[in-house]
């Protein structure tokens, strides 16, 4: 019975298509039958979010991007780097846990849940800090779904303002997306277009997460879905798929993210909901703050 309550839920967190809807099923599923322990590996959502980061590495890239993405690149290189520092500064004021600042960080300055999902195991943080993380990105993208576009009208941006601006501004890709909407195709493309540009910053991110959290792990133990990560872009940089293939592979790679999430969501402890604080809601809204301008100073003047 308990099996079935799991299969039934995790289609479910399939079906609604939310990261964050699919980590509270995960924690539910934990909750109605008291511990999922017995039914679900730890290890397996783990895997199954390297399965799903290694084949959104096959979408990253085109080549007919190249010449919008050179002339943005530059900024966007800046505007990570620059949210990463504010971001660190903001953490140590507030005194927040090392593992969950750098998951809000990592979310606000590059693709939200993406590279949050991304990193989690590598600096091995607590379901519990992936799930206030996710939580906190996800009110941030209703929020600016909602009143971004208002205010790019407002301005008068033009559509390739509003959707570099979306790309910069706007954590998850499927919200910059439906953010740059209001602004008409060309806004779309732009803001998809630059995201990207925005998530290949997940290699570095990966590559220096696993450095400094994992100085003790033997060769043999690095992780393999990094490199598998790296080759897929090259491999979708050197066959350079369709549209409709590129859309085949994001939804496989939010299946296997998604039912991932809801694995690690069986995991997590009832108990550490009670040290939850107001301080990364805090941290997370002076970074997205701050994000705003800068993301628009960066578009108009540069």
């Amino acid at each position: 019975m308990s099996l079935l309550l799991g299969i039934v839920l995790a289609f479910m967190a399939l079906i609604i298509g939310s990261p964050l809807i699919a980590l509270f099923l995960g924690i539910s599923f934990t909750l109605l039958i008291g511990s999922a322990e017995g039914l679900i590996l730890k290890s397996i959502g783990t895997k199954l979010l390297q399965i799903g980061i290694v084949i959104l590495g096959l979408t990253i890239s085109s080549s007919g991007a190249i010449t919008l993405t050179a002339k943005y690149f530059p900024y966007i290189s800046i505007f990570v780097i620059v949210i990463f520092l504010i971001g660190f500064i903001i953490s140590k004021v507030l005194k927040i846990d090392t593992r969950l600042s750098i998951l809000l960080v990592s979310g606000t300055a590059i693709c939200g849940a993406t590279a949050m999902v991304a990193i989690s195991p590598l600096i091995k943080a607590k379901p519990k800090d992936l799930l206030i993380s996710l939580g906190v990105i996800f009110i941030f993208n209703a929020v600016a779904m909602a009143i971004l576009p208002i205010i790019g009208n407002n301005i008068e941006m033009s559509s390739e303002q509003f959707g570099s601006w979306m790309a910069l501004a706007v954590h998850d890709t499927s919200s910059v997306i439906g953010a740059a909407m209001s602004f008409g195709d060309n806004a779309v493309e732009t803001a998809t277009t630059l995201k990207l540009g925005r998530t290949i910053w997940l290699i570095p991110l990966i590559l220096i997460a696993n450095l400094i959290f994992n100085k003790q792990a033997k060769a043999t133990k690095f992780p393999r879905f990094i490199i598998f990560f790296i080759a897929a872009i090259v491999l979708n940089t050197l066959l350079n798929f369709n549209s409709e293939v590129i859309s085949l592979l994001k939804i496989c790679s939010q299946i296997f993210l998604l039912f991932g999430l809801f694995c690690i969501g069986s995991q997590f402890d009832i108990d550490e909901i009670k040290s939850i604080d107001g301080k990364p809601l805090m941290m997370a809204l002076i970074l997205w703050v701050a994000v705003i301008p800068l993301a628009y100073f960066l578009v108009k003047y540069f």
